[in-house]
């Protein structure tokens, strides 16, 4: 599937900068469980599949990359990752980035708070893997078919094809991509 040039768009739409001195840590799925827990009350918001691709009935996967900000929100939002029963490539105009919108619609409205045990909340880049329709296999089939098992490989991955481009900068310059370990601090130490 070729999905890199609206990938690398996505990636130089980004705006946010922020402390980028000692960079802000990127974690894999699932990762942030440690420093972050759902805020009370906010259920996690499910994307809708896009109604102007419904008729096609395809099953899509997706891993949006996005920033959990200190106060619990969410930014930032970038599609890392993606795979169609329809094929390689883009089946139709418009098709890549109406799910990626979805995705980002349901992304922004999760509300996450530090766990009390951390100190001070600081900023984190991850990812999230959504899959619309359910057409053969399992969801887990379905999902490992987009999931970005090491974030900071696939970043590292989205830069150098955005470098070889342009030299806009953009929230990937604020990343801490040399892998080194989630950097919030828990109880006034470093994990």
């Amino acid at each position: 599937m070729r999905t890199t040039r609206w990938m690398v768009l996505s990636m130089l739409a980004f705006a946010w900068t922020a402390g980028a001195a000692e960079g802000i840590p990127v974690v894999n799925e699932g990762g942030i469980k440690d420093r972050w827990m759902l805020a009370p009350g906010v259920p996690l918001a499910v994307p809708q599949y896009p109604a102007q691709f419904a008729r096609r009935h395809d099953t899509v996967c997706i891993g949006v990359g996005y920033l959990l900000k200190p106060d619990g929100t969410t930014s930032d939002f970038a599609l890392l990752k993606g795979w169609t029963s329809a094929g390689a490539g883009e089946p139709e105009s418009g098709y890549w980035a109406a799910f990626a919108e979805s995705a980002g619609d349901a992304l922004k409205q999760w509300r996450f708070k530090p766990r009390p045990e951390v100190a001070q909340a600081k900023p984190v880049y991850t990812v999230a893997t959504f899959v619309f329709g359910g057409g053969p296999g399992s969801a887990a089939q379905q999902r490992s078919r987009c999931a970005v098992p090491n974030l900071v490989v696939r970043l590292r991955e989205l830069k150098a094809a955005r470098d070889r481009r342009t030299a806009t900068g953009d929230v990937l310059d604020d990343l801490d991509l040399q892998g080194g370990s989630y950097q919030n601090d828990v109880a006034g130490a470093r994990p």
